[in-house]
């Protein structure tokens, strides 16, 4: 459970460096300048992210194979930017991006189905 939680901590701050500030005029700053913010935002999500994956890692004591890891990275991901899009940018989703964002989840289902990791030779 502190992976997926940390997982989630570090994509809130991830979904928020990528995308605030499209809701920012342009001529607030120059681009450098909205670079800068997002990698100063994204700092946090590194230090959140590394430990989840070396908490959650089979090949350290963990309990996900690192493609685990990653695909739950991914719908985490996603679900987070939905609710981001929804609350912050306020756009709503088309039904084409949600059957999307549903395909990938059942995707994160199937490889989580079996979450014991695959001994290898």
């Amino acid at each position: 459970m502190p992976t997926i939680l940390l997982l989630i901590a570090s994509n809130a701050f991830m979904t928020s460096a990528w995308y605030w500030h499209l809701k920012v005029r342009s001529d607030a700053m120059p681009l450098i300048g909205f670079i800068a913010l997002s990698w100063f935002i994204a700092l946090p999500e590194y230090c959140l992210a590394v430990p989840a994956n070396r908490m959650g890692a089979a090949s350290l004591g963990g309990t996900y194979t690192s493609w685990q890891l990653k695909v739950l990275q991914e719908g985490i991901a996603l679900t987070l930017f939905l609710v981001f899009a929804l609350a912050y940018l306020r756009e709503l989703p088309r039904w084409q991006d949600l059957l999307g964002l549903v395909l990938i989840l059942a995707g994160l289902m199937v490889s989580l189905w079996s979450r014991s990791p695959l001994v290898q030779a």
